[in-house]
């Protein structure tokens, strides 16, 4: 029997591209819109909205090292709670806050200006970023038929669907005419939050953030404000609350640092060797979780 092996390769491609791609049921938040996406397309599962809480967060492409150390500084406090990171794959803050959403092991999903299929999958230097999404449990989310690659006319329409899915905008850095700020403007006409980080009055790239602080949204320069705003008390919040996932030495540590210490009078306080306790610390100040400044230990 002759088997055609072009015909069986065809077959079993689309085979893959079906269970790697599907057609999703709209989340309510975005099925709501006065322009409402016909369809959705996935890969990887959306988290349930129902038990967490969607916050976009978006930014300059051309940030600046306070945007950088800003975005990771407040996602990093989210470490533990119900909070999923949407951002929208490009180069930038959008890479950051998706990646610090990975090291804090958030879940995030990306919502690219593009279909879903390697192929066409923009920004292709963001393709392997995508990649340890999925593999962490995250999505990938797209209206654009697989195949559609990136466009000047896609990315507004990417844009209305990263403000309406989410609860709530984050914005870090942004120019007066910008994406960022027609994709907060969005935010504001589908009744959702809108958050801002205060920037230098010199910089160019904290101008649209300092406007929409003017215009009414709410300034964020914490993580604790981040979370208050959300609906979290943290108020009455242990650190084994806040960071679920960690060890039960690291937990330890994040007891004792309720208020900053020498780090001498910390490792006295571990009931382990010294050697034991410097490297602990060394490995969670590598994953954000203390910092040592003007000779004490603080909690990130």
């Amino acid at each position: 029997m002759h088997v055609n092996n072009k015909n069986y390769s065809l077959e079993l491609y689309n085979a893959l591209y079906v269970i790697l791609i599907i057609m999703s049921t709209i989340p309510d938040l975005l099925r709501h819109l006065p322009d409402a996406p016909k369809r959705i397309y996935t890969k990887g599962s959306l988290p349930d909205p129902e038990h967490t809480i969607y916050l976009t967060v978006i930014g300059s492409r051309k940030y600046t090292t306070y945007g950088k150390d800003v975005c990771e500084s407040l996602i990093r406090g989210l470490r533990g709670y119900p909070i999923v990171i949407v951002s929208g794959l490009a180069l930038g803050m959008d890479a950051i806050a998706h990646r610090a959403a990975l090291n804090a092991n958030l879940k995030t999903i990306a919502i690219p200006g593009s279909g879903l299929d390697t192929s066409v999958l923009y920004p292709a230097t963001n393709r392997r970023l995508a990649e340890e999404i999925l593999d962490a449990g995250g999505a990938l989310l797209s209206e654009f038929e697989p195949t559609t690659p990136a466009a000047h006319w896609t990315f507004p329409k990417r844009n209305r669907i990263m403000a309406g899915i989410s609860q709530a905008t984050l914005v870090i850095e942004a120019g007066v005419k910008s994406g960022t700020r027609i994709t907060a403007r969005l935010a504001t006409e589908y009744n959702r939050d809108v958050y801002a980080v205060p920037g230098s009055i010199f910089s160019e790239t904290s101008e649209g953030a300092n406007q929409l602080i003017r215009e009414g949204a709410t300034p964020i320069t914490t993580p604790e404000e981040l979370l208050d705003a959300l609906g979290f008390d943290v108020t009455n919040v242990t650190p084994a609350d806040a960071m679920q996932g960690c060890t039960e030495d690291e937990k330890l540590v994040l007891q004792l640092l309720a208020s900053p210490m020498s780090k001498g009078n910390l490792i006295r306080k571990l009931s382990m060797s010294p050697s034991d306790a410097n490297a602990l610390l060394a490995m969670m100040e590598i994953k954000g979780l203390i910092t040592e400044s003007l000779g004490e230990v603080h909690r990130s």
